[in-house]
């Protein structure tokens, strides 16, 4: 038996070579799709479980506003008007007795940088019911005053620090003045000692 084989016209192909090679590559390729399936996957069941807790919550809020405009509707009746607005007082000022001038001192110690110091104070309470803290500080630079708002914003005890005015040489011997709002924050265990 004779074989006539041209090479010129049909070269010669290894296809054991090619599979070898290409078929490793797309089995890893599949074996990565496959992983990246499955993660996608699990996060899908993951977001699934996340949406229905985030409704659940919703609910549990939207129950809460419920309970609190009924009870809201019942103090606005004009028979609990007056109690309603005693109680406000009574809370206001227990609210006010339990400020700590020491401990607010002590916590703007920790934050005062130097060569600034505290000119006046003013705690009060504001619309959302937080002590707010206006205070006049008096330094040699204006960088110490942005040096204070800064470090209050990295304390536990003071949020949203914002230096709300700059006047240059207005007190004696100061560069400048600066005025400095700030929620004040006490600590848990502050509060439940008193």
């Amino acid at each position: 038996m004779r074989l006539d084989i041209n090479l010129a016209t049909r070269p010669y192909e290894d296809a054991r070579e090619f599979w070898l090679r290409w078929g490793l590559g797309v089995g890893l390729l599949g074996v990565f799709t496959l992983v990246l399936l499955s993660w996608a996957v699990r996060g899908w069941t993951e977001a699934g479980r996340d949406r229905h807790d985030i409704a659940r919550l919703q609910a549990q809020i939207a129950e809460r506003d419920r309970e609190r405009a009924k009870a809201q509707a019942y103090l606005d009746m004009a028979v609990n008007r007056s109690t309603r607005d005693q109680s406000q007082f009574l809370n206001g000022l227990i609210q006010r007795k339990a400020f700590s001038w020491t401990r607010v001192f002590e916590d703007l110690e920790r934050v005062m940088p130097p060569n600034l110091h505290v000119v006046s104070l003013r705690p009060e309470l504001n619309d959302q019911n937080q002590m707010q803290l206006e205070m006049k500080v008096a330094g040699d630079t204006r960088a110490a005053a942005v040096e204070l708002v800064h470090r209050m914003e990295d304390s536990k005890h003071f949020q949203g620090a914002q230096l709300v005015q700059e006047e240059k040489g207005s007190e004696a011997g100061a560069g400048v003045a600066a005025s400095v709002i700030s929620i004040y924050v006490p600590d848990a265990a502050d509060r439940n000692a008193k």
